[in-house]
């Protein structure tokens, strides 16, 4: 009687263990108490491997439904990743480089732009709201122009300041001690703020632009602002950072195989016109990379086919900027890796100017071959940054006279970017060309005024550093930038002689007054001619 009760019990549990698993896991109730398929099927298959000494059909069974699951679930992933990498392209494509192609604009950037001006208003004004609620905190001061306001006058002027009120001029030509101030203060000026060093660090921000990267004089303020904060370093980061990855990407890969196809081309009008479309959209497309808004002044002063633009510097992609609105032939030495690649393919559809290591110390050699570019009318505009180095957008330092030895017409540009949105400028001491990249496309945008100056050419009598001056000073005064009369290379080298020296003759001339001067003025041009 009992075997059979038993058996009858193993009989009916084993039923319930086969309706357990065919039922996808839903709770079986016997005799009102409920329990886990999981449980009961660990201690059925434990006796089962105790009796038989092998797993029993219905794990086998379970297993192949687990293993068929998970197969199923992962084509599931794999068939939404391929939906979002359809869309994701067809967005870029449709939306971003199709215009851009055809230097269109859909107004996307632009409603962009103004979302943001709103925002870091409001950011500016929380923060000024802050600093009245808890007066401890540090207001930070914008520092355009350095620490100490100078006057801007000559040692002159500034000499004969200290001898106002003492009976000795300086047009007078006396020594007088109290001069040794001059120099004192011009050494204690450039210890506490060094007008040259400060142009290669990044310009200051008068308020917050909610970048960490230039929150060094701002401090927590309110819960909002934070959460500001926060949603921009998703934005810009899981965002903008891949999509301008892609751009970028896509941007020089067409690049390189548009002008290596075109290259094949035999030299004719043909060939130069398809090298000009395919420079324009491929850089335009990295301007869209870029999140650029870039508003062009006097366009009908843009340079034309054999003359020579010049602008100021204070990044790398100043030459997608200028690019992006009319071609231009680039300057500069041969590279190797990456770089080379895309300088080959260049030179193979239009004529780029590249030079070797040893080219590049013989001046009289890249003179020659920069004149025989200009002299064919039908070339395009060679683009030339005669600071050599980049400047931190707030000044425009001396330009190396070599390129106004050229000849031909100058046209002159200025470039001014908006430091509220990112910081264009490349402190090359710092940052390596990967890491400057990757600020620029985690940046909120790049928003740039580029302004064409008329063309400028050589007057009669004027050399070639003169004329440099010239358009130095042009560009600083329509950019709205200092303009510096030092040499950018301070940036690496050491302050020549040559500029001690000047100072000394300067000040020993105003001493020894005009008849020293006029003394002093043969030896002065034999010791120049030696």
């Amino acid at each position: 009687m009992h075997s059979c009760c038993a058996a009858e019990c193993a009989n009916e549990r084993s039923t319930s263990f086969k309706k357990l698993t065919s039922g996808g896991g839903v709770l079986f109730v016997q005799q009102n108490f409920a329990y886990s398929p999981v449980s009961d099927y660990t201690s059925y298959r434990y006796r089962e491997v105790q009796k038989n000494g092998k797993l029993p059909k219905t794990t086998k069974r379970s297993s192949k439904w687990m293993t068929d699951l998970c197969e199923g679930g992962m084509e599931d992933l794999w068939s939404i990743a391929v939906v979002l990498l359809q869309v994701w392209f067809s967005v870029m494509i449709g939306f971003i480089m199709i215009p851009a192609m055809f230097g269109l604009s859909l107004g996307v950037t632009s409603v962009y732009i103004q979302i943001l001006v709103k925002i870091l208003e409001w950011a500016t004004l929380r923060i000024e709201r802050g600093h009245r609620e808890r007066p401890t905190l540090p207001v930070p001061a914008p520092l355009p122009f350095g620490l100490i306001q100078r006057e801007g006058g000559s040692m002159e002027q500034e000499m004969g300041e200290l001898r106002r009120y003492r009976t000795q001029s300086i047009s007078r030509g006396e020594f007088s001690l109290s001069d040794s101030f001059y120099f004192y203060i011009k050494g204690l000026e450039s210890i506490v703020d060094d007008q040259v060093t400060q142009r290669f660090s990044s310009e200051e921000l008068v308020s917050w632009n909610l970048l960490t990267r230039t929150n060094h004089n701002f401090h927590y303020i309110s819960l909002r602002l934070t959460i500001i904060w926060g949603l921009g370093v998703i934005i810009r980061y899981c965002v903008l950072f891949p999509l301008r990855i892609t751009l970028a990407i896509i941007g020089l890969t067409w690049l390189v195989i548009g002008t290596t196809l075109v290259g094949f081309l035999p030299n004719h009008r043909l060939k130069n016109w398809l090298s000009e479309l395919v420079h324009l959209m491929c850089y335009r497309i990295c301007a869209r990379g870029l999140s650029a808004t870039i508003q062009y002044h006097n366009k009908e002063n843009k340079p034309q086919k054999g003359g020579i633009c010049v602008a100021n510097h204070t990044s790398p992609i100043d030459i997608v900027i200028l690019a992006n609105d009319g071609c231009y032939a680039m300057v500069g030495q041969s590279h190797g890796g990456l770089m080379g690649v895309i300088q080959r393919s260049m030179v193979r559809s239009c004529p780029h100017v590249w030079f070797e290591r040893s080219e590049m110390r013989d001046r009289n050699a890249v003179t020659s071959r920069l004149r025989a570019h200009v002299a064919a009318k039908t070339n395009l505009p060679i683009l030339i940054f005669p600071e050599g180095t980049c400047i931190n957008n707030t000044s425009v330092m001396m330009f190396k006279k070599g390129s106004f030895e050229i000849g031909g017409t100058i046209y002159p540009v200025a470039i001014k970017y908006d430091p509220r949105f990112g910081d264009a400028f490349w402190n090359s001491a710092k940052y390596n060309m990967v890491n400057y990249l990757l600020r620029m496309m985690t940046s909120w945008a790049i928003v740039v005024n580029v302004w064409y100056l008329p063309p400028m050419t050589r007057r009669e009598g004027e050399d070639a550093a003169q004329f440099a001056n010239r358009v130095k000073s042009a560009i600083a005064h329509q950019g709205g930038l200092l303009d510096m009369a030092w040499d950018g290379s301070l940036k690496r080298a050491k302050v020549k002689e040559e500029f001690k020296e000047q100072q000394q003759k300067m000040y020993s001339s105003m001493v020894m007054g005009k008849k020293g001067r006029n003394s002093q003025e043969p030896h002065t041009e034999s010791t120049r001619r030696q």
